[in-house]
Order: C-alpha cells, then sequence, then structure tokens
C-alpha cells in the first residue's frame, strides 16, 4: 500500500496541480494536519528534478501562511481550536512550558520546530498563545522552513536521476526511516516540551 501510495504522490510530478496540491499540505500542515509536506515535496522533486528549487519554494509559502493561520489559531480561537489541536498530541498540560521556551528562546524556539521533525503546529499555535513579536515570528518561520524545503530540493536537484534510482530501490527502507524520525518528532515534544 505504502509503493501505490508513493506512485501516487509521485504521479503529481507530472500534473498541473501537484504543485496547489503541495502548497495546500504545506499550509494545513503548520497549522493543525499531521502529515508533513515532505511527503509530496520528496516525490514531486524526484519527479521533475529541474523544478525542484521552484517546489521547495511553494512548500516554503504554504507553509509560512499556514504558520500565521496556526498563530491566529492561538491568538484568537485557542478555545474553540487550538485546545483541540494540543489535546489530539497530547500536550495539553504542556502548553505552559512551551510558553517557557518562547519567553527564553523567542525567535530560536520557532527556527528549531520549523527545521526540525519536532511538529510545527504546535509552535505555530503557541506562538499566537503567547503573544511571540509577529514580524519576529514570520521571519523565523521563513527561514526555517525555507532552509529545511530548500535542502531536500538541493539533495534532488543535484544528485537527480541518482537520488530517484536510490529511493526507487529503498523506497521500504526510506519510509521506515521517514516514519521513525515523524514518531521520534512527536515523542520528543511529549518528553521535553
Amino acid at each position: 500500500m505504502m509503493r501505490k501510495t508513493y506512485d501516487w504522490v509521485l504521479s503529481w510530478s507530472q500534473r498541473p496541480g501537484g504543485a496547489m496540491a503541495l502548497f495546500w499540505l504545506s499550509f494545513c500542515e503548520s497549522s493543525f494536519f499531521p502529515i508533513p509536506p515532505d511527503v509530496l515535496l520528496i516525490p514531486l522533486c524526484v519527479g521533475a528534478p529541474s523544478r525542484s528549487f521552484r517546489f521547495a519554494l511553494i512548500c516554503s509559502a504554504g507553509s509560512v501562511l499556514g504558520g500565521i493561520a496556526g498563530y491566529v489559531i492561538g491568538w484568537q480561537f485557542m478555545g474553540i481550536a487550538g485546545d483541540k489541536i494540543f489535546a489530539l498530541y497530547g500536550l495539553t498540560d504542556r502548553v505552559d512550558y512551551i510558553g517557557e521556551l518562547f519567553r527564553q528562546w523567542d525567535a530560536w524556539a520557532v527556527a528549531i520546530a520549523g527545521f526540525t521533525p519536532i511538529p510545527y503546529k504546535l509552535f505555530t499555535i503557541s506562538a499566537g498563545i503567547f503573544k511571540v513579536n509577529f514580524l519576529v515570528f514570520v521571519i523565523s518561520s521563513a527561514c526555517s522552513r525555507t532552509l529545511r524545503f530548500v535542502l531536500v530540493a538541493a539533495l534532488i536537484y543535484f544528485f537527480g536521476v541518482g537520488i530517484r534510482d536510490y529511493v526507487e530501490k529503498y523506497f521500504n527502507a526510506l519510509a521506515t526511516v521517514f516514519t521513525v524520525i515523524l514518531v521520534a518528532g512527536f515523542v520528543a515534544v511529549k518528553l521535553f516540551f
């Protein structure tokens, strides 16, 4: 089933709607959706390496705008939506601790969450709750998310077909590693935040 999903996602690189799907996945992931945009970014870049940086910028734009939506959820709609999102990840009791991270690290907390597998949406919503300076939030988000996605695009762009063959050959192992990293990000948030 994973292989069929991978092939289906990879087929989006040849469709006009692939870039738009990437934008919306990135937007949703930054504010509420649990699946990271790398799941679509990587196959799109592998399917069309010459457009890798374009895909990375689309992914970054969607992610930053979604992060702004997450900020607004925390700032204005915590009781309606934010509490439910935190409960979904089992982090309701950690909100105050995340607030302390913002007080100590401000932009760095956002940047680290934006670059690593730590669920970014939890920090976008928290930034709104704790009223992190909005401009600082946007700049940190734009820098960290763009760096993350451009790094992925650069690897695929420069290694092109070789990386595609590698992905094809070791798909199951790579899917397992990616899943472990994703789960580890959620576990890290529960343990350390």
